[in-house]
Parts: structure tokens; sequence; C-alpha cells
């Protein structure tokens, strides 16, 4: 039996390195780790592909496993306008267009949820894939905020702020 100072408390027993988060712009986190919904509600939005399950980069990962979902400080009314425009011309996705909070009501500068990061691939079905990669995603959960600077990449978050975001 490990000595209680190495059984650690988070979701993630499995990552003996340090806990890695992904910077992420608004409202696209929020459409990642979607805290409006729970439960039933939720495992509805994820059949019915709502939930956000590829982020989009200009380069490839061989990262995989659990990680930090990082609401980025930055936010422009065009981007956010542009996402709204996005989800609005898609039927499918209506659904996330009704529900996406108002600009001001986005969480920005710090944690505000958690993905397994289980693929890396060129091309996807998904309606959420625009490439040229995609970070494939599971298991998303919003977690309590927890204000962090960003950084771009994958990045290293400090074991103290880990800790109480992921609790």
């Amino acid at each position: 039996m490990m000595p209680p100072e190495f059984v650690s408390p988070t979701p993630f027993p499995s990552n003996p390195g340090p806990t890695l988060a992904i910077s992420i712009r608004q409202p696209w986190a929020w459409l990642i780790v979607r805290p409006d919904l729970e439960g039933e509600a939720r495992a509805a939005a994820l059949a019915a592909g709502t939930i956000k399950l590829i982020e989009n980069r200009s380069w490839a990962t061989r990262h995989r496993g659990a990680t930090l979902i990082h609401a980025a400080k930055g936010m422009t009314r065009g981007e956010y306008e542009d996402a709204l425009d996005f989800l609005s011309l898609s039927p499918r996705l209506q659904e996330a267009a009704e529900a996406l909070p108002a600009f001001d009501a986005l969480p920005r500068g710090g944690i505000v949820g958690s993905a397994d990061v289980v693929d890396c691939v060129g091309t996807s079905d998904s309606p959420w894939f625009f490439g040229p990669q995609g970070f494939v995603l599971r298991d998303t959960q919003p977690l309590p905020f927890q204000p962090l600077r960003g950084s771009l990449g994958f990045f290293a978050v400090p074991a103290d702020t880990a800790r109480s975001a992921e609790c």
C-alpha cells in the first residue's frame, strides 16, 4: 500500500507526470465542456453530436490522455458571432446555438473542464471538424472555473491548480 502522500485525489490517477491543459478560445471551450448539460440531457447531446468532440489545430499531436480545458482570455465579439453563425447554419447544431451563453457570460482566462484526448486525425465526418488536424475528445466534463494563465500548445498546470480544478 502506498503512503497517503502518494495517493492521487484527482480523477486522473493514471497520469504520473504533470497534468496538461490546452487553451481554447471561447465559445469553443464552452461547446466542448457544455456545463449546461447533465445526466440524460448530456447523454442525448452526445448522441446528437451537439457537444464539440473535435478540437481543430494546424498542428498534429501525439499527446493522449486526460487534459484540462483552459478557456483562453481573449475572445472578440467577431469570433463569438462567427461561432454563433456556424452553429445556426447547421440544423444539427441548432440546440447548441440556442443554449450558447451571451458573449459577456462566458468564463475566460482559466480552467473550465476536462477531456480525454484519444486521437489526432486529418479527416473526420464530424460537423465540428475544420482541420487540418483534429484532436478527438472523449469524456468531456465541465469543472468549476479556476483562473489560470494559458499558453500555446499543451502546457503543464501547476499541481495545486490541477488538484483544485479536478476535484
